[in-house]
C-alpha cells in the first residue's frame, strides 16, 4: 500500500472517487424520489410514506458529503479581496484556515459522534431504519476533513478539480 508508485496516493484517489460518486447518486436519488413524488401524488392522489423521509436522509448525506468534498476542494473560507497581500502572509493565513478546518473536523467527530448515540435508540417513522443513519455521517465527515485539512495543513494540493476557480475568475 506505501509503495514508491503511490499506492497510498491511489487508495485517497479511490476513497475520493467513491466519495464524490455516491453524493451524486444521493442527489439523483432525491430528485428522482421528488419527481415520482408529485407525479403519483398530483396524477394517482397518493404519495409514498416513505418518500420525504428518504428524500430528508439523501438531502443530509448529500449536504455533509459536499462539506467535505468543499473542504478538500478549498472552495470554502477563501476570500480574493487578500489576494495581492505578499505571499508568505497568504501562506500563514492558508495554514491557520486549515488549521480552523481541522478544528471544525473534530468538532463534527465528537459532537457528531455523540448526537448519533444518543439517536441510537429510536426509529425513522415511515422506513423504520435507526434514527442515527441520518446522523453518523456528521462524525465522518469529520474524519475526511480532518484527513483533508492535515494534508493541506502540510502543503498537499487535494484539489481534483483546479478549473473550477479559474472558470469563475475567467466569467466574473
Amino acid at each position: 500500500m506505501f509503495d514508491k508508485r503511490g499506492g497510498i496516493k491511489k487508495l485517497f484517489l479511490r476513497i475520493d472517487q467513491f466519495i464524490e460518486s455516491f453524493a451524486i447518486a444521493l442527489l439523483v436519488a432525491m430528485i428522482l424520489i421528488v419527481f415520482v413524488a408529485v407525479v403519483t401524488r398530483k396524477i394517482f392522489g397518493f404519495v409514498f410514506v416513505w418518500s420525504e423521509e428518504v428524500t430528508l436522509l439523501c438531502l443530509t448525506w448529500f449536504t455533509f458529503m459536499g462539506i467535505a468534498i468543499g473542504f478538500r476542494e478549498r472552495l470554502h473560507l477563501g476570500m480574493d479581496l487578500f489576494d495581492k497581500l505578499p505571499k508568505n502572509i497568504l501562506e500563514k493565513s492558508d495554514r491557520l484556515i486549515d488549521g480552523v478546518t481541522f478544528l471544525f473536523g473534530v468538532y463534527l467527530i465528537v459532537y457528531g459522534w455523540d448526537f448519533t448515540m444518543m439517536m441510537q435508540g429510536s426509529i425513522l417513522a415511515a422506513t423504520q431504519l435507526p434514527n442515527m443513519i441520518q446522523y453518523i455521517v456528521m462524525p465522518i465527515t469529520g474524519v475526511l476533513t480532518c484527513a483533508y485539512s492535515l494534508l493541506q495543513l502540510f502543503g498537499r494540493d487535494l484539489r481534483r478539480y483546479h478549473t473550477i476557480g479559474e472558470e469563475i475568475k475567467r466569467d466574473a
